[in-house]
């Protein structure tokens, strides 16, 4: 059995607190002491009593274990819902090769706009589906968007026009707005801070492991030889795959802890509070607060993570939807370029879970390592923009090195769910994230000219420009946030945790040497308050300190 560190009968073990007052915990077992001082509160008469047969609140082994049980639960749910999202709205780029662009009759400019669409739709629902997503039953309304995406992606294969194509990527686009705020959060709500940035990165690598699928279901599909071309066969084999898993979703998501019948009471109890401590404060829905997204909007890191998110996706924009053309200009085959995209897929997967792991082991590397991920890129465009002069062979590989360049964003996001805190807040700057995702995605397929077929020197130039300004992006963005949590310990007079929530336990701030990974060590040792349950932002935090 688990204690319930919201109970008054139980006191805390060991605290490690300031209070922000007087000095005085608030446990009444607690005795006066200096700050920074670890105190020793025990239970007297019939408590102490109670409590003899009762364990520790969670040892290590324990707490653990919940944390596993979480993760078989909710971690294949977010894998495999985004590897549906990256091949449906990618796998355009393998029919482009196997027909789609002559049985719609594409020309000229025709099938850029067909690629840049998809995120008009996507820019329409974004902010309106982030306020559903924080105030809706989130594992329901998710199952719903699904469903309605999986109906879409089979429906493609009905078109014959350019208009068709046109209107059924705009409903995708409104479709899939809904999945990666989504999948954000649910990771905020789920999980600590020092733990979002490794499930971000396995959840978004579901996206290149998408890619690989993709490309080999592109292969056998493109060996079909009927009436019905292949491209067809591609949207028809993914829409009902698609829709079947929204039934999946639908049967074991939960919307969130409270509701999370794989738990048990005390389990629940627990996985919610170590999210208060050791993660960005509240875990359940809550009423939608204007203050918080003006504060968001006048917040200097909203910008710099916006402008990052723009850049990372105008290169993304174009790769992702003229993959296979680029790769056939190379001298290979329609059958080809699906094959050749799957180690591109391999070291992008490999790039942005080994990115997330250390993002989510050393607290304070994700700008360093979003800088670190773009370089390759830069490198790699350099190489394709020189193509007329090097071998085929070296342009291949100045292609396989773009594809660290998708780890970047994921990043981005860990940095939005560690580093904003209050609902209204971080959705809104989810939102704001995916402005620019689709800003981005509707630029980039515009600077493939067709004019320029199949070199697109415009392209690679505007690639390689765009990765070099992020690396000097993130770099100013590291020195801000290292600014601010210099002049925050200034104005309170405490180091804080860039581990730990803020001020938590009715006036306590989690000592930032503790062991705070996985947040273990913080729940065992804080005794919550109501308080420390109320919807409040980072700037509004005591003790919270940003992670860069």
């Amino acid at each position: 059995m688990y204690k319930n560190i919201l109970d008054p009968r139980y006191r805390v073990q060991v605290a490690t607190y300031r209070d922000l007052e007087s000095g005085v915990g608030s446990a009444a077992a607690m005795n006066k002491t200096d700050h920074n001082q670890t105190v020793t509160a025990t239970d007297s008469g019939e408590d102490q009593a109670n409590n003899d047969n009762v364990p520790a609140l969670h040892d290590q082994t324990t707490s653990r274990a919940i944390v596993r049980k979480i993760d078989r639960r909710i971690m294949p749910i977010l894998f495999c819902t985004y590897l549906f999202n990256f091949m449906d709205k990618t796998i355009l780029s393998s029919a482009s090769v196997f027909g789609l662009k002559t049985d719609n009759h594409l020309k000229g400019q025709d099938y850029s706009w067909v690629s840049s669409v998809f995120y008009f739709g996507y820019f329409f629902w974004t902010y309106p589906t982030t306020l559903l997503v924080a105030r809706l039953p989130v594992a329901k309304y998710m199952t719903g968007n699904t469903l309605f995406w999986g109906a879409v992606v089979a429906l493609t294969a009905a078109c014959s026009s350019y208009g068709g194509l046109v209107t059924v990527r705009f409903l995708l686009g409104i479709a899939e707005a809904t999945i990666t705020p989504a999948l954000m959060f649910i990771t905020s709500t789920w999980y600590t801070r020092d733990e979002i940035p490794t499930r971000t990165g396995i959840w978004f690598a579901g996206n290149s492991v998408g890619g690989i699928v993709a490309s080999l279901l592109a292969y056998g599909i493109g060996h079909i030889e009927d009436n019905v071309h292949p491209w067809r066969w591609m949207y028809i084999v993914l829409g009902i795959s698609t829709f079947l898993w929204g039934l999946v979703v639908f049967f074991f998501l939960p919307d969130g802890i409270s509701g999370a019948k794989f738990l048990t009471e005390e389990e629940r109890t627990w996985a919610a509070d170590r999210v208060v401590i050791a993660g960005t404060g509240k875990t359940e829905k809550t009423v939608w607060k204007w203050e918080q997204m003006r504060e968001c909007l006048i917040d200097p890191k909203t910008w710099f993570i916006f402008i990052l998110a723009l850049l990372c996706q105008i290169p993304n924009g174009g790769t992702q939807n003229f993959a296979n053309l680029v790769i056939k200009s190379f001298g290979f085959s329609s059958l080809e370029s699906t094959l050749i995209n799957i180690p591109y897929s391999l070291i992008a997967a490999g790039s942005i879970a080994g990115s997330g792991y250390l993002a989510g082991r050393f607290r304070q590397m994700n700008c360093i390592l979003a800088a670190l991920v773009v370089l390759p890129p830069v490198v790699g465009s350099a190489l394709i923009v020189s193509r007329s002069s090097i071998p085929h062979g070296a342009s291949l590989f100045g292609y396989f090195l773009l594809s660290t360049g998708s780890s970047a964003l994921p990043l981005l996001l860990a940095l939005v769910q560690t580093n904003f805190r209050g609902v209204t807040k971080k959705m809104t700057m989810t939102a704001l994230v995916f402005i620019a995702y689709c800003a981005g995605n509707i630029a980039g397929p515009q600077l493939f000219r067709e004019t320029e077929a199949p070199h697109y020197w415009t392209a690679f130039k505007a690639i390689m420009i765009c990765y070099s300004l992020v690396v000097v992006l993130s770099t100013a963005l590291r020195i801000y946030l290292q600014f601010v949590n210099k002049k925050r310990e200034r104005e309170e007079g405490i180091v804080g945790s860039a581990g730990a929530a803020g001020a938590v336990g009715g006036g306590k701030v989690v000592d930032p040497n503790a062991a705070l990974q996985d947040g273990v060590e913080a729940a065992n040792n804080v005794q919550l308050q109501p308080e420390d349950y109320e919807d409040v932002t980072d700037w509004n935090t005591f003790g919270f300190r940003y992670r860069f």
